[in-house]
């Protein structure tokens, strides 16, 4: 396995899609920082599922909008396995209309700071040891709420701030790849609606209606959600399978943001 050995940070591992990104790269070889904050009623569930895999690892409890805290996050990982080759920058929080109602300001703060800023200060602060690395690899986790925003069947769910913050990170993922080239790959996976991030397994979903759900299925080409299998395979495939990509989007909706055109039947033409 190339990456046996190697470290890398996930962040939010603690449920979701993220922990099971971690459990993947554990079942690799990997050595793993986990890092959470929220949530705290599924530590021991976490907890359990990474103590099972046998891999090498350490759990760590930061919250990342400080950004005071960060460069601490990352010295404690160096410190104890010597290196990062690794950042799956999978951070975010996303204040669903349908749960929030209208925005207040500690709900657009909450968003920028943690969806958008949080990303800046751990890739400046993880940036020198994965150019050490020499192979360094960095994936940033957005959303099509960055591109569709507040719209359609998507209005129950994205707001303009998690839209806006969303937009910033294709943006951050550019950059970074200039920033980290040679050394350094940076590239991103802008996703969908998944079963535990906008889907079925969230507290949002349960307040839409049986109608505004299967609306936006209806919009979805593929006809489903995400599920946590298929962010797994994507995030393997720019890990193992893309050594030339880098400042690339990776979009993973199923064709959410497709599905809104329709195709008219082909005229018979007048020649």
């Amino acid at each position: 396995m190339k990456h046996k050995g190697k470290v890398a940070l996930v962040p939010g591992a603690i449920k979701g899609i993220g922990r099971e990104i971690g459990l993947a790269l554990a079942d690799e070889g990997m050595r793993l920082a986990l890092n959470y904050f929220d949530w705290e009623e599924s530590l021991d569930e976490m907890k359990q599922a990474f103590a099972d895999t046998g891999a090498e690892h350490i759990i760590l409890r930061t919250d990342l909008r400080d950004t005071e805290a960060v460069p601490g996050l990352i010295r404690q990982i160096t410190e104890r396995f010597g290196r990062l080759d690794i950042l799956i920058n999978n951070i975010e929080r996303g204040g669903w209309p349908a749960v929030h109602g209208p925005y207040t300001r500690q709900q657009w703060d909450l968003e920028q700071e943690t969806t958008l800023r949080a990303k800046q200060w751990l890739f400046e602060a993880a940036l020198p040891h994965l150019k050490a690395s020499g192979e360094g690899s960095v994936i940033n986790f957005s959303s099509v709420a960055g591109i569709c925003g507040r719209s359609g069947p998507a209005s129950h769910i994205f707001n303009e701030g998690y839209a806006a913050a969303n937009r910033g990170i294709s943006l951050l993922t550019e950059t970074w790849a200039r920033l980290g080239a040679p050394e350094v790959r940076v590239n991103e996976i802008m996703l969908g609606f998944f079963e535990t991030r906008h889907a079925e397994k969230t507290r949002g979903w349960g307040l839409l209606s049986e109608e505004q759900k299967q609306a936006l299925l209806d919009h979805i080409l593929l006809q489903r959600t995400g599920r946590t299998a298929d962010a797994v395979k994507a995030v393997r495939f720019l890990l193992h399978d893309a050594p030339y990509m880098t400042g690339a989007v990776l979009r993973l909706d199923g064709g959410y943001i497709l599905g809104g055109e329709k195709i008219a039947p082909m005229p018979e033409g007048v020649v």
